[in-house]
């Protein structure tokens, strides 16, 4: 035995050294995957829709999302990212694309290209766009040579999925200015030649000496043969031009559209988010800044509590930085504005995991101190051991959360929950290998074994010793506390329905901008600018530094411009920091999947807990979850703050974090129940209760402890982050405080009442003669 925990000691070091080495590697040469709303750029998510000919299934969005690859890839984005989302959805991301208008109208085309024979000039009395005429299977369509006069089309002889490449060329010889140069493949070449050979065949000046060319039903262009075509023959070599007083642009989009090809079904558009790169760049700088400042906030709290152990805890919280980022680098994992946030908000409950293992070896120490002459590290292993069910039961329900934000959330959002399971995992491999290995490397020194007071060990803390001279006994007022607590619930749910919730522009449907101005405009003078442009209706704030948001129901792109020309006057150069569009059916898909992943994360804790705990402990922890939760959602109400996206990753993390705390304190009532079986006054609701309050008692300094923690970044963040994560920040920090009051007075006066009501079964007690005979042999008196 005296051989293994050397080499046990030998191998978490060497661990620890591996993750740092590694991880520093991969930080120093693996770049990390900005998304969208941090580097800038706009995010079109597209919906396949059935067409007369096709059904819009996986099989026809996959032919889509490559069309609309060769699209992107064809107007010249830099990296671009296109992927699929569900059976019917299509992601395009495009960086750096501030106005996505023209991306919008290139991306969504359906692209029929499709070249015709003409048959001859028609006028259209009515002006419709199209006339058919049945008796020769021919239709007219809108001249762009000679306005008000149609063309009278046959069957196409040709369609664009025989186009093999188009390019768009300056014709400076010819005089011709833009133009779309096509070649042909195969048979389609033979084609072309065919059916340009039979307009040569016709006379000069008659209709019928044109091919008309057809993109989604409107003529872009009808060349006349030229007196060099041969009858018959046409125009060999599988070459074409297309012509028509282009301009760069245009050209540039027509030939990406062709090269492309058509797609198989229509697209629409049912979400579209714009992110200027100014906007991005001050949310890193702020996330930046809050993270250092939380950390040193934290780091220096940690170790004054502590001392040594909370001076060596900081360096594995710096070393669980670098692992985070580095595992996050490493999976190719994009990194949102809301994934920043949960990077920064992990460290806060990093700290966790320290707090429970320096808590338990105090104890240890405590209680052996007088038998071990003040040996540290047979208490501080212990701390580790017994800690050990605690941390991964708290950590656990924290994962249940961020895992449900992961598969339920859409877009930013998504990254949160990836981030938030990165520094979870992180935190464990940071508590129980690297903060280890350091604390028994410090406590096997001399100098510190003199001085035991230095470690943090020898002091029980101040908080433990004002609560242990006072002995409260709180669960003596349990019902008490119950009935506060559903007179806050009440408080909450009046204000849910007196005030009503001021639901984002993702759960409505609608369009959010926000504007920057270079001269500060106050709302109200805005809000007549925006009335003025013919939408007195619309929502209109203030945001940022002199910035204004601007939301409503719906609202074009011509619209939008004409909001940003009326805001002109009053604020000079106005630009657009973000542009949010989301359809109807989006915002009522996402409000579904917002109450599913809630509802599925309240079972999904209930099932964790029941399986780890009693169904009475498990019970009271989601009922003092789901308080926390109803309480946090009625403070949004009465504040009037939106309740979007962002608050549901705020909300997943309460009920997270809620339980955290649940679980650390109802872990503690276990082990004293086990502990205390042999003792008749440990029975029944009154005995509960007293391990409850001995429970509380030991378990308060590490909530307050580990909620500092989280506070200091928090509070970093509501103060820096600027309007985009204040809301978070502030909703997390009444989820933080509502958390650590429910623990003590929802959770464990509910589970005293409901095991009063439904006791466990009493284990059997076996006789000292049965204890002896099933003994191993080894001496030990039990």
């Amino acid at each position: 035995m005296p051989s293994r925990a050397p080499s046990r000691r030998h191998w978490r070091a060497l661990l620890a050294l591996a993750a740092v080495a590694v991880s520093l590697f991969l930080a120093l040469t693996t770049p990390a995957r900005l998304g969208l709303d941090l580097r800038g750029g706009t995010q079109i998510v597209l919906e396949t829709k059935d067409s007369p000919t096709a059904r819009a299934d996986s099989a026809a969005t996959d032919r889509a999302l490559e069309v609309l690859r060769q699209r992107v890839d064809a107007l010249g984005v830099a990296e671009p990212s296109l992927s699929r989302s569900g059976e019917k959805r299509i992601v395009a991301e495009l960086p750096g694309v501030r106005d996505p208008k023209e991306a919008v109208e290139v991306i969504g085309r359906t692209a029929q290209l499709t070249f015709h024979p003409v048959l001859g000039t028609t006028q259209d009395p009515k002006g419709t766009p199209e006339a058919k005429h049945p008796q020769d299977r021919s239709r007219a369509l809108p001249d762009p040579d000679a306005p008000g006069q149609a063309l009278r089309l046959g069957p196409p002889a040709l369609t664009g999925e025989g186009v093999k490449d188009a390019e768009a060329v300056f014709d400076a010889q010819g005089g011709r200015g833009w133009t779309v140069d096509l070649a042909f493949r195969g048979a389609a070449a033979d084609a072309w030649a065919r059916i340009t050979g039979e307009a040569a065949c016709a006379a000069p000046g008659d209709p019928a000496r044109r091919v008309a060319i057809v993109l989604d039903d409107k003529v872009i262009s009808a060349p006349g043969m030229q007196q060099s075509v041969p009858c018959k023959t046409g125009i060999s070599g599988g070459n074409a031009q297309i012509t028509g007083g282009f301009s760069d642009a245009e050209a540039r989009d027509l030939a990406a559209l062709v090269k492309g090809g058509a797609l198989p079904v229509p697209v629409e558009v049912v979400e579209q988010r714009t992110v200027g790169p100014t906007l991005g760049a001050d949310a890193i700088k702020a996330s930046a800044t809050a993270a250092v400042i939380g950390l040193l906030c934290t780091g220096a709290f940690v170790i004054v509590v502590y001392r040594l152990l909370g001076a060596l805890a900081t360096v594995a919280l710096a070393a669980y930085g670098l692992l985070s980022y580095a595992v996050l680098v490493a999976l190719g994992a994009t990194l949102t504005l809301p994934g920043l946030a949960g990077f920064v908000l992990a460290i806060g409950m990093a700290v966790d995991a320290n707090v429970l293992v320096f808590e338990r070896a105090r104890e240890e120490y405590a209680r052996r101190a007088a038998r071990s002459g003040g040996d540290l590290r047979r208490p501080l292993r212990e701390g580790f051991g017994k800690a050990f069910s605690a941390i991964i039961d708290s950590n656990v329900t924290t994962l249940l959360a961020a895992g449900l934000l992961f598969f339920f959330a859409t877009g930013p959002v998504k990254g949160f929950g990836v981030t938030l399971s990165i520094g979870v995992l992180a935190s464990m491999v940071s508590a129980l290998v690297i903060t280890r290995v350091l604390a028994e490397w410090a406590v096997r020194r001399r100098s510190v074994r003199r001085r035991p007071a230095l470690t943090g060990m020898a002091s029980e803390g101040r908080v433990r010793r004002w609560l242990a001279r006072r002995e409260p006994r709180l669960m003596r007022h349990r019902r008490t506390w119950l009935g506060i607590g559903a007179g806050l619930l009440l408080f909450a749910v009046a204000g849910i329905g007196v005030r009503g919730l001021e639901f984002g522009v993702e759960f409505t449907g609608g369009r959010l901008v926000e504007y920057s101005t270079s001269r500060t405009v106050d709302a109200g003078t805005a809000r007549a600018a925006v009335a003025d442009a013919g939408f007195p209706r619309a929502v209109v704030q203030e945001s940022g530094d002199g910035g204004i948001t601007v939301r409503t129901e719906r609202l074009t792109d011509a619209e939008q411009d004409r909001i940003r020309t009326s805001l002109q006057k009053p604020g000079g150069t106005v630009e657009v920091e973000r542009d949010e569009k989301i359809g109807p059916s989006m915002g009522s898909e996402l409000r579904g999947k917002a109450l599913i992943a809630l509802g599925i994360a309240v079972a999904a804790q209930l099932v964790y807990l029941s399986i780890r705990f009693r169904w009475t402990f498990a019970t009271a922890a989601v009922l003092a979850m789901v308080q926390d939760v109803v309480l946090v959602v009625g403070l949004f109400a009465w504040l009037g703050k939106p309740v979007d996206s962002v608050f549901l990753a705020a909300l997943l993390t309460v009920v997270g974090y809620s339980v955290n705390d649940t679980v650390v304190l109802f872990d503690r009532v276990r082990e004293l129940r086990r502990g205390a079986k042999g003792d008749r006054a440990a029975r029944g609701p009154e005995g509960l209760a007293r391990l409850a309050d001995r429970a509380i008692v030991q378990t308060v300094p590490r909530t307050v402890n580990t909620g500092m923690g989280a506070l200091f970044v928090l509070a970093a963040l509501a103060v820096l982050g600027g309007d985009s994560l204040a809301d978070f920040s502030v909703a997390l920090l009444a989820g933080v405080l509502f958390g650590i009051a429910s623990t003590v007075f929802t959770a464990t006066p509910a589970a005293v009442l409901l095991e009063g009501r439904h006791p466990a079964p009493d284990a059997p007690v076996s006789r000292p003669r049965d204890k002896a005979r099933t003994g191993t042999g080894t001496g030990a008196v039990v």
